[in-house]
């Protein structure tokens, strides 16, 4: 029993580092089928280097994805701001999901990438002269588009 545990927790150490570009990985499931034990050789370190080496050379062949959070931004905006709010969404990787109109107020309801979002309030000020609002809430995780994952992997690669 002990061993197995061990084992675990080289597993566990390894997922919170071992991902791809060193992030942690998620949303996974690992069995232990079978293990030996030596009376000489057999220690809890070497059950713990075990599982880590294990996990590490499983996620090399599993083909992980990396995740990005998601998050839903609704922009309430005087209607001639529309196209102006809708190019920079688009520009932030946004994707819209609905447009209502409300006499001349319209509400902009889209999902946008949150590494996107920083500095969206200032930008939106900035394109509406303050009269736009807006609320954001996380909504979920997507995984990350092929060539921003390629980059973010040399990137992490590249800084040692």
């Amino acid at each position: 029993k002990p061993f197995i545990l061990a084992a675990d927790a080289g597993v566990r150490e390894a997922m919170e580092t071992g991902g791809t570009a060193g992030y942690p990985v998620v949303d996974t499931k690992v069995t232990l089928y079978d293990g030996s034990y030596h009376d000489v050789d057999s220690s809890e370190m070497a059950f713990k280097m075990a599982g880590s080496m294990a996990f590490k050379n499983a996620i090399t062949r599993a083909k992980p994805v990396i995740l990005e959070p998601v998050m839903r931004i609704e922009v309430v905006t005087p209607g001639q701001f529309l196209g102006d709010i809708i190019g920079d969404l688009g520009s932030r990787r946004g994707h819209v999901e609905a447009i209502e109109t409300c006499g001349d107020t319209m509400t902009i309801r889209c999902l946008v990438p949150l590494a996107r979002t920083f500095g969206y309030a200032t930008s939106l000020r900035s394109m509406t002269q303050g009269r736009a609002t807006y609320s954001m809430e996380f909504l979920r995780y997507q995984e990350l588009p092929s060539e921003l994952a390629e980059k973010t992997e040399e990137g992490i690669v590249g800084r040692g």
